[in-house]
């Protein structure tokens, strides 16, 4: 493969409903610096239908190209039609490293695109950098149950592609009014190219818990000793304006849905409060929550290991400590 025949790095700009997903401003704002470590260009791979008006906030989110596939065809996101088009796009404009948010949609598309293009994939990066002596893309990943951070290179192919959790990185700051070229893709896609077909779209109360957005969480654990607990735990949440969240303890033991979970095998969140309640701190669940701005942790236990990475800790009983917390703010 000659490698020096490719340049750039990409991202998969994912949107549903016309609406950019958060991801996509973490992913042009890690792009970015990728990019100006390497010395190239970003660029983003923007797909659906009518999807016009969110070429102009790729470009004010940092992306100096937008390669644009608007069809019918492409109004759902698909597998078959997907995969088409970002590795046709691929395999024509030769970008070095491809970036996708490691969502329900970025982890079925990743490795489908990686296949087709014979190129490797990391997926679940938690920190990516460019080496600065041969400008590989260094791809870091938990490994072994999160007890190892892994950096995984791929030498001989091209393009280097990972996926990246939401929440890890910092997201582009917008410059209104930039501009940016665009590149508009054709798009030929047969039945065979596009044999699943959308009949329907269910919407759930779950898909309203969107934590990665959330600036202040407040979750509960195994310390909670049974799903009552939640219901302090979202009076607290509640009182500060923010979202309900858990371990994955009190998710197994069916106390509050896997959508409230934070950690290494649930979701990993950056809000500017987090507060662990009866959460002992495994590493698996540091690993989705360590890098809040402002920790604070709530446990019996002087010991756990939950308080090694609080900026504030309270020992003490939470169902004495959270009512006199919501209490003391009231009157505040």
């Amino acid at each position: 493969m000659a490698i020096n025949e490719y340049r750039g790095v990409w991202v998969f700009a994912e949107s549903r409903g016309g609406k950019l997903m958060p991801v996509v401003m973490e992913l042009l704002g890690e792009g970015r610096k990728l990019a100006e470590a390497a010395g190239t260009s970003l660029g983003t791979v923007l797909c659906g239908e009518n999807v016009e008006h969110l070429i102009q906030e790729l470009f004010e989110l940092g992306a100096d190209t937008v390669y644009a596939a608007d069809a019918p065809e492409l109004k759902n996101y698909t597998n078959d039609a997907y995969t088409k088009v970002m590795a046709d796009a691929a395999a024509k404009y030769k970008p070095e490293i491809i970036l996708m948010g490691a969502t329900h949609i970025g982890r079925d598309l990743a490795p489908c695109v990686g296949l087709r293009l014979g190129a490797g994939l990391t997926a679940d990066c938690t920190k990516l950098e460019i080496d600065p002596e041969d400008k590989k893309l260094l791809q870091t990943r938990p490994a072994f149950g999160g007890n190892l951070m892994a950096t995984i290179i791929t030498p001989d192919n091209r393009p280097q592609m990972a996926t990246v959790r939401p929440g890890v990185m910092e997201k582009a700051e917008r410059t209104p009014g930039r501009k940016g070229e665009l590149v508009k893709l054709d798009i030929s896609l047969t039945e065979n190219d596009a044999r699943q077909k959308i009949l329907e779209i269910v919407k759930t109360v779950h898909e309203a818990v969107s934590l990665t957005d959330a600036d202040v969480i407040v979750s509960g654990g195994g310390g909670l000793g049974g799903p009552h607990g939640f219901e302090l735990i979202g009076k607290l949440a509640k009182t500060f304006g923010g979202l309900v969240g858990s371990s994955r303890a009190a998710v197994d033991a069916g106390w509050i849905s896997k959508n409230h979970q934070v950690g290494q095998t649930g979701t990993t969140v950056k809000p500017k409060i987090y507060i662990a309640c009866g959460i002992s701190g495994a590493i698996q669940h540091l690993a989705g929550m360590q890098n809040a701005d402002c920790i604070i942790a709530i446990n019996k236990d002087e010991n756990a290991p939950i308080f090694e990475v609080a900026d504030y800790g309270i020992v003490g009983d939470l169902y004495t400590v959270i009512p006199a917390i919501i209490e003391a703010y009231e009157k505040a």
